[in-house]
């Protein structure tokens, strides 16, 4: 299995639009997120089927130990010589058992899949093995994606999170199964997973007094995940007492918010998407240390940190989503993940639009785009080539993909946007659904032909630049004026349709062209003398801008920073700065980078060009101040120092915590971290 690394979980939901990554050895929050959703979706023996499991778990914080005994119900291909699951390399197999109690050999395989020999070749019927195994899980071991801890046991909380495959297991997030789990943890702790059946007081290994919880997962999806803490008692959403949140005494203050906030995102996900498959929804605490969101069925897991904050509310609405897509709907193939990533990235889209506006969609989409355009060489329809922890799977699937459910949603028209996304839901419910699948239900609803949209924007790459040129003519009789135009773009295939806005002395005109091949002409009759012509005013196209490339440079410089290669980063940022010269936010991104290179004069330039840009973000100004503060710290150059933070303190701008970093140097000196 392919292996990637990833430094450490990032504080900002995108880089672009907060200072989170100053240090730049943090990856994006959101990227993280869905990069762990399409882990080793392909691995396992080809042609393996697991239908459920029945799974005795023992949960031991003090040691970091687990126990476990797992039945897996499943077929092989008949006459396979052998049977290959993904096994967390932490752990120690004790004892595979078959139907017949034979004991079975099973050796270690690279990336810590287990390679198991059948007593006789498969049939056409259902295998039940036996895995008995143990290990600790302090969450430094290698796990299966290196750099990222998907499995920890300690205080106060332990998490087993379904990708840390710890449980023999196939086909991530492709291949769903059913689940009867029991977990015994000793007296205190609370344990949360998927379909809670029940608790009881129990005996544990040794001696002591403990508690088993029950959950059953009858539906086939992916349960599996599991979070045991030493949690306050659960606080209810007001208006939903389905919705609780788990957290611990230091964050008890925020849980009735988090339970609340979660409560009315269910709400207008419910309306939009129909009810989800259950209407218990758990807010569970994961620790700071590990991936800042992950979802699973019945179940929305957020970093403590992100439980309440601005940042939160997004991560929330998207990690909530899949309870839709990815729990009830699944991809059949990599090639097919664009579906449930980009709805998944989409839906959060659209409940940012239903809490503040089409304005502040219209900045989210302007994010999204960047993402969408900065790796666009290979088509959706074959993303299933590259690496599934690359940053172009990444921003193809989670991106490009949200984007291209918003340009169906112009193309069709809300209402029909909406029986689309239901349709697709109600028909493959506890199914993997295809692209050509999704396709045909979009064309059966709508009942349109939408052979051209889907080829342009699944299966083929590029976006369209799009220029316009046109002439005004005066008619005759007070009749107004006549504009003859031509939208000139550089995709030969292109062919959608395209809003022009063209404002007058009068009111604004709106119509909508049929844009076909690289030039197409127009005429638009107005009573008023136009003044202005916009193509697409509401970004409902993606498309080539240079606003766009820059933020297309910028990701990828930072993403190339988060995996060291800082000079890659530099080349991206001087391409962005090519297309804005004065981008305070580029400026920034290349001062921070050199700042890590220890090259200050060069630094503390781009800071100050940063500082005289066009202050786009606000939030490049207070940083850039402290950040200069920093470079006259590690220099000597103590009041040039003091002068700076307190320049940041008068911005009155606290993002990220920037006025109490500001006060904090103020007070003592910075200094450079030790290994830095």
């Amino acid at each position: 299995m392919s292996r990637c690394v990833f430094r450490r979980v990032g504080d900002a939901i995108a880089c672009g639009a907060t200072p989170g990554c100053v240090a730049f050895r943090r990856v994006p929050l959101l990227f993280l997120l869905f990069a762990i959703c399409v882990v080793a979706m392909a691995q396992g023996s080809r042609g393996v089927k697991v239908a459920g499991y029945s799974i005795d778990l023992a949960i031991d914080p003090a040691a970091q130990t687990m126990t476990a005994k797992t039945v897996v119900t499943f077929t092989a291909p008949e006459g396979a010589d052998a049977v290959t699951f993904g096994l967390h390399p932490a752990l120690k197999i004790a004892s595979i058992t078959d139907d017949a109690g034979t004991v079975l050999t099973g050796e270690r395989a690279a990336g810590g899949d287990v390679r198991v020999v059948p007593a006789t070749a498969p049939e056409d019927k259902p295998l039940h093995w036996t895995f008995e195994y143990s290990g600790k899980l302090s969450g430094a071991e290698d796990g299966p994606v290196e750099g990222l801890k998907l499995a920890a046991i300690g205080k106060p909380i332990s998490y087993l999170l379904y990708p840390a495959r710890w449980f023999p297991m196939v086909g991530y997030l492709t291949d769903r199964f059913t689940m009867e789990l029991r977990v015994s943890v000793p007296v205190g702790e609370r344990v949360v997973a998927s379909g809670l059946t029940g608790e009881k007081d129990v005996t544990l290994a040794d001696g002591s007094r403990g508690r088993e919880f029950d959950f059953e997962w009858k539906r086939p999806g992916f349960p599996g995940t599991v979070v045991a803490g030493e949690f306050a008692p659960a606080a209810t959403a007001n208006v939903m007492a389905n919705v609780k949140a788990f957290v611990t005494e230091t964050h008890k203050t925020q849980a009735a918010g988090a339970a609340e906030m979660a409560a009315r995102e269910l709400d207008f996900f419910s309306g939009t998407f129909g009810e989800p498959e259950s209407s218990r929804v758990n807010i569970v605490e994961l620790p700071n240390d590990t991936l800042p969101a992950y979802w699973a069925p019945e179940m929305v897991l957020l970093m403590g940190a992100h439980l309440t904050d601005p940042a939160g509310v997004r991560l929330m609405a998207n990690t909530l989503a899949h309870q839709w897509w990815g729990a009830e709907l699944s991809p059949a193939t990599l090639n097919d993940a664009w579906i449930t990533n980009g709805m998944a990235r989409y839906a959060e889209l659209m409940y940012v639009e239903d809490e503040s506006g089409r304005t502040a969609l219209a900045r989210a989409v302007t994010d999204i785009a960047a993402g969408a355009v900065a790796y666009d060489t290979t088509p959706l329809s074959s993303a299933g080539r590259l690496g599934a922890f690359s940053p172009q799977f990444q921003a193809m699937t989670l991106e490009k993909g949200a984007m291209v459910f918003h340009m169906l949603r112009g193309e069709v028209g809300d209402a029909t946007f909406k029986s689309i996304l239901r349709g697709a839901l109600s028909e493959y419910t506890d199914k993997g659904i295809t692209t050509a699948e999704f396709e045909k239900v979009a064309e059966q609803v709508s009942q349109q032909n939408l052979t051209p949209f889907f080829s342009q924007w699944i299966d083929g790459t590029g976006e369209p630049k799009f220029t316009d040129k046109y002439a005004v003519y005066r008619l005759g009789n007070g009749k107004g004026f006549r504009t003859i135009g031509q939208i000139d773009q550089d995709l030969d295939l292109f062919n959608m349709p395209v809003d022009l806005e063209i404002e007058t002395d009068g009111k604004t005109v709106n119509q909508k062209i049929d844009v076909v091949g690289t030039e197409t002409q127009y005429v638009v009759d107005t009573f008023g003398r136009p003044r202005h012509i916009t193509i697409d005013p509401e970004n409902l196209v993606l498309k080539n801008t240079p606003e766009v490339q820059v933020r297309a440079a910028i990701l990828r410089g930072q993403q190339l920073a988060a995996q060291g290669d800082l000079n890659g980063a530099l080349g991206e940022y001087q391409k962005a700065l090519g297309f804005n010269p004065q981008s305070s936010l580029v400026n920034y991104r290349v001062g921070a980078t050199l700042f890590t290179e220890k090259n200050y004069q060069a630094s503390a330039d781009a800071f100050r060009a940063a500082l005289s840009g066009d202050d786009d973000p606000a939030w490049t100004e207070v940083w850039s101040h402290i950040q200069l503060g920093k470079i006259f710290d590690v220099t000597g150059q103590r009041e040039r120092a003091v002068n700076e933070y307190r320049q940041a303190i008068q911005t009155n701008d606290n993002t990220q915590g920037a006025l109490n970093e500001a006060r904090l140097y103020l007070r003592t000196p910075y200094k450079r971290p030790e290994g830095e």
